[in-house]
């Protein structure tokens, strides 16, 4: 039979490329992604549903990586670390139109084994499609009844092959969420859904109205709780907004719209004429707390540590109505005098674990002792945040993230004065949840922490602290 040249398949090579730079650079999907769906759109030949094939393809191996490194394992007759990345990363992809979409299983296989031909080379594609063929034989039910452990047996490993995620986070997310199955459960499976683009209309630059009409009837909702959010249902590219593109409005989960308003909203008596944004970067809370002060009249400082951070910081920031300034600042060691501020927020760097629908291979990229290390960062800033606001000021302290650890255990070791040459702050605890008006299922409080499957947002956490003395 003659040579056949192997025919490369836009789609699944501009798939296949986005997953190298996420293997080889520790690159973010969201970030690797557009670019090369902005090259590919070039060719006229590619169309629309090629670049929402192509989304699929990337975010669905990526959230479902755990899961089908256990099907890949048992089809394979070596360790999997053994096998080479690039050769994992084609039988991923051809995993995922297998067992997590509707492709056909001979179309599956056979673009799969034609990526493989393009990429690895005549010799490792018959590899691939002999594992793909056992892959095919179960579909992805039938797989998780034979690589997952019964749930009686291993809870932990049970929730972790079904629902793609370490086991050390499955431990974690359940501890913070507490409960029993059904809603870790809950919890997993929102992690693995494709999250809306949410848009915030900033106030005193643009609307929800705006935006709306701008997105279109049809392909737009009004936000779940923040009355500056416009949902894009149907997806679409928020850049070809005119008010995204002028600054007056932006991309922002309704989560951290909520951080944001519920800091603006607390009262503090006397003076409110100076805020203090103190982990600025990249810029979104900053643009909201800046338009929110500008109302009524407050100065704001937008800080970031890193100068490329701050440069996006005065991007978000750039046509703010009130009066601002951005610089480029450690936190931890601020030019700032004590007692500043009135009001201080400090969304502090963590471990990302609240916004895994939106950085799918961030779950594969931390390990639990990454934790250590932002530990005296969040801590340090925290302090200094409250150094930082004057007597009757308020504080909020907010991360990206469920894990105890980032939450209300730095909260209580600042308040209480754990740790080395640490002394208790005069602080005390505001109950937040008045401050999300609305939204339900807040907890017990003081502080709140919001979910993907309860709330619709990311899993941000608050706790709003006064300054006593």
């Amino acid at each position: 039979m003659p040579y056949r040249r192997p025919q490369k398949d836009p789609v699944r090579m501009l798939a296949f490329e986005v997953l190298r730079a996420v293997d080889e650079r520790d690159a973010y999907a969201n970030l690797v992604l557009p670019p090369l769906l902005r090259k590919a759109r070039q060719d006229e030949s590619f169309q629309a549903r090629d670049a929402a094939l192509a989304t699929e393809l990337v975010y669905g191996t990526l959230r479902r990586q755990g899961t089908y490194d256990a099907v890949i394992k048992a089809c394979i007759d070596r360790p999997l670390r053994e096998v080479d990345p690039p050769v994992l990363d084609v039988l991923s992809l051809g995993a995922h139109q297998l067992l997590g979409t509707r492709i056909p299983t001979h179309a599956a296989v056979s673009a799969s084994v034609e990526l493989a031909r393009v990429v690895l080379g005549d010799g490792r594609a018959k590899f691939v499609n002999a594992v793909l063929r056992k892959i095919a034989a179960h579909d992805l039910d039938g797989w998780l009844e034979r690589v997952a452990p019964p749930y009686e047996d291993d809870a932990e490993e049970h929730l972790a092959v079904y629902h793609s995620h370490p086991r050390w986070v499955v431990s974690a997310l359940w501890d913070a969420l507490g409960g029993g199955r059904a809603g870790i459960e809950d919890l997993l499976e929102a992690d693995n859904e494709r999250p809306e683009v949410t848009l915030v209309a900033r106030p005193g630059r643009s609307t929800p109205e705006e935006l709306l009409e701008a997105v279109g009837e049809d392909s737009a909702l009004p936000g779940r709780w923040s009355p500056y959010a416009v949902r894009m249902a149907e997806g679409g590219e928020p850049g070809a907004l005119e008010a995204v593109r002028d600054g007056r409005a932006g991309v922002q989960d309704e989560g951290s719209q909520l951080v944001a308003m519920a800091l603006a909203a607390v009262p503090v008596e006397g003076r409110d004429a100076r805020w203090l944004d103190g982990c600025a970067g990249p810029g979104g809370k900053a643009a909201l707390l800046g338009a929110l002060a500008a109302q009524r009249g407050a100065f704001l400082l937008a800080s970031e540590k890193q100068p490329h951070r701050a440069r996006l910081v005065g991007q978000a920031l750039a046509g703010n109505p009130g009066p601002y300034q951005v610089i480029a600042a450690d936190g931890t060691r601020p030019p700032w005098l004590p007692g500043s501020f009135d009001r201080v927020l400090v969304d502090v760097p963590c471990s990302g674990l609240g916004a895994l629908r939106r950085r799918p291979e961030a779950r594969w990229r931390r390990r639990p002792e990454d934790l250590e290390g932002f530990a005296p960062l969040q801590r340090g800033l925290l302090r200094q945040a409250l150094a930082a606001v004057r007597v009757g000021g308020v504080v909020g302290y907010a991360t990206c993230s469920p894990h105890l650890a980032e939450t209300r255990v730095v909260v209580e070791d600042v308040l209480k004065g754990r740790g080395a040459a640490a002394a208790p702050v005069a602080a005390e605890l505001i109950d937040a949840r008045p401050y999300m008006a609305g939204v339900p299922a807040l907890g017990d409080g003081p502080d709140v922490q919001l979910w993907p499957h309860l709330h619709g947002t990311d899993a941000m956490y608050l706790a709003l602290l006064r300054r006593t003395a």
